[in-house]
């Protein structure tokens, strides 16, 4: 008698049955919800960057590459990316576009020297001639401010280790100072290569920063205002610090000047939650710069918004961070409310929870209060949320659940936020992994093309 050939059921950490995606699909989940080796509710983070990793030389070079530019560009991860270009560095037929996938991923001085650290965790061996060569034309795109603002003196890698091996050339023509050059004593020409001397030498200029002022010994309060005047307080320095410049007694005028400078869109919804809990009184300034992500734009038709606040949802983003993934999930659905032109929400935990018709930081309120962070019974709350009439299911979730989940009755939505192995979110739902405002952007177009 012949046997049947049943492959294995896969399940969610959570023990419901999950779905069989291909690698590109596991690649995408894996990376675009990835804080790079931080552990998580349910997995090691090396685990997760192995399993990256492994996954990379399974899928189309070209949909790699722009899985790379998507997560640094669009959900502002620095780290997945590097790894990413890592792994197509091992790989014959994805190491070609190395170059200029450096060139463009590499957004910060210090992710020179966070590359190098990748590329040689393994071991320190030589680097490809395409690695060189992207690192070589990602070095050139800075000034001699951004080089001694992420300066670390003392990480095991260098800029002057990275220059030394890709030998940039500087934006004036000149070749980079290499160590013959300074072993001679060779003074660099033009201003270009005066910058690297300054690189190899440990003499660049101290950057103007809160940082540097203040572990100088400045006057706090000077310094902050100073910089707010000036306009050199970032947007991320300026959500970070809030209490501490209210402890310094800044004038509140210039802190919310501060707040009023920020470029929304270079930041990620979740901050402007951290800086809440820490500067209540600016709350109303806070909610108007996260609605900016989003101005002008609209989702039609009758929404539900369905977010988990499941307790492995009340796992912190990231090692040093006290920011959960439940205010990824809130954040981002806070701009998805603003914008819906038919609205109703709920949360599910054990329960099915229907959430008060809040805006900004009152509905992250009312979300987070709906009910226990328990269980993850998100099949029981489809279920629930199947008998209403509706247009668009969204459910912002880890993805986690205890019981199967049926396909949505209309157009349904799984947005993941965490980086786990094994989802449910496929098959009749549409699928999307991160928690920047790109998801809601997202969301929009397919909306405009394909409804």
């Amino acid at each position: 008698m012949a046997t049947v050939n049943r492959r294995k059921v896969i399940r969610t950490h959570e023990g419901a049955p999950a779905k069989r995606i291909n690698d590109e699909m596991a690649l995408r989940r894996s990376v675009l919800a990835c804080m790079l080796w931080e552990n998580t509710f349910y997995e090691d983070g090396v685990d997760i960057a192995e399993r990256i990793a492994s996954l990379v030389k399974n899928v189309d070079v070209n949909k790699v590459y722009n899985l790379a530019i998507e997560a640094r560009n669009d959900m502002k991860l620095r780290h997945a990316p590097l790894l990413i270009a890592r792994e197509m560095a091992r790989i014959d037929s994805h190491k070609k576009v190395v170059a200029n996938l450096l060139e463009n991923i590499i957004q910060r001085p210090d992710e020179l020297t966070e590359f190098l650290a990748i590329y040689w965790k393994d071991g320190r061996q030589p680097l490809s001639a395409q690695v060189k060569k992207g690192l070589a034309k990602a070095f050139v795109k800075f000034d001699e401010y951004q080089y001694a603002k992420y300066y670390r003196r003392g990480g095991a890698v260098k800029l002057r280790d990275v220059m030394f091996l890709c030998h940039p050339k500087p934006k004036d023509g000149v070749r980079g100072y290499t160590r013959l050059a300074r072993k001679e004593g060779k003074k660099p020409p033009t201003p270009g290569s005066e910058l690297f001397k300054k690189i190899v030498d440990n003499t660049l200029e101290p950057p103007d920063t809160w940082e540097v002022n203040l572990s100088a010994g400045k006057d706090k309060k000077q310094t902050w205002e100073r910089l707010i005047k000036e306009r050199k307080l970032g947007a991320l320095a300026t959500l970070r610090n809030l209490r501490n410049m209210e402890k310094a007694n800044v004038d509140r005028k210039l802190i919310k000047q501060a707040i009023e400078q920020i470029n929304p869109k270079k930041i990620l919804p979740y901050r402007f939650i951290a800086a809440a809990k820490y500067g209540s009184d600016y709350e109303p300034l806070l909610e108007k710069k996260l609605f900016e992500c989003v101005e002008g734009m609209k989702f039609r038709g009758e929404t539900v918004i369905l977010v988990d606040v499941s307790a492995s949802m009340d796992q912190a983003l990231s090692l040093n961070s006290d920011m959960k993934r439940i205010d990824a999930a809130c954040g981002t659905a806070m701009i998805l409310r603003e914008i819906c032109e038919d609205v109703r929400i709920f949360t599910f935990s054990n329960d099915t929870v229907k959430v008060p018709l809040r805006r900004g930081f009152a509905l992250r309120d009312a979300i987070l209060n709906s009910q226990k962070m328990s269980g993850t019974y998100l099949g029981l709350a489809v279920k629930e949320i199947n008998k209403l009439d509706y247009d668009t299911l969204v459910v912002f979730t880890d993805e986690q659940s205890h019981d199967r989940v049926p396909d949505p009755k209309n157009q349904g939505w799984i947005i993941n936020v965490a980086s786990y192995k094994n989802g449910v979110g496929y098959g009749k739902w549409n699928h999307i992994d991160g928690f920047s405002e790109a998801v809601i952007k997202f969301l929009i177009e397919f909306q405009k093309n394909f409804s």
